[in-house]
């Protein structure tokens, strides 16, 4: 089973931190994403989605220093759902993305897709293989550059 989110977008506002009683510290911000699309008609039609992520310990530590309103940032976490009470007892439920990494873009970046000075999980291998240029995510696959594999699946 998977619960995997990536998300490309802009930081609708500065995060919001918070310490914790046991010393943990919690940073709440939310991603705005667009997808444009023609309408019915042939015109184009822009539609933003608002996301609430959640980020704990060291990442909302480097959340807080590097994180500010507008500030384009790609993102891995899991989608997560919660319960909870408001002030006046009424149940509520919230669904959050709970962020595992993030990585500042800028648009430059994010245009060429060029990758330099990127560290962790999305840097390019060192080796000589595909556009060094290009993350490993982003590279393409011809079918004969994969194995032949024979499967009974139905799809």
């Amino acid at each position: 089973m998977v619960n995997k989110v990536t998300l490309i977008g802009n930081l609708g506002r500065d995060p919001e931190i918070r310490h914790l009683e046991s010393g943990a510290m919690v940073a709440k911000f939310s991603i705005a994403t667009n997808e444009n699309y023609k309408d019915k008609s042939g015109n184009w039609q822009s539609q933003t989605e608002w996301h609430d992520v959640v980020v704990w310990r060291s990442l909302a530590e480097r959340a807080e220093q590097s994180l500010k309103k507008g500030a384009m940032v790609y993102l891995e976490g899991k989608l997560t759902h919660r319960k909870w009470e408001d002030k006046d007892g009424n149940p509520r439920k919230t669904t959050e993305v709970l962020g595992n990494y993030f990585r500042l873009l800028n648009r430059r970046e994010l245009a060429e897709g060029n990758n330099a000075g990127m560290t962790g999980p999305m840097a390019s291998p060192s080796t000589s293989e595909g556009n060094p240029s290009t993350p490993p995510a982003v590279q393409a696959t011809t079918t004969s550059d994969l194995p032949a594999v024979e499967d009974d699946l139905p799809f």
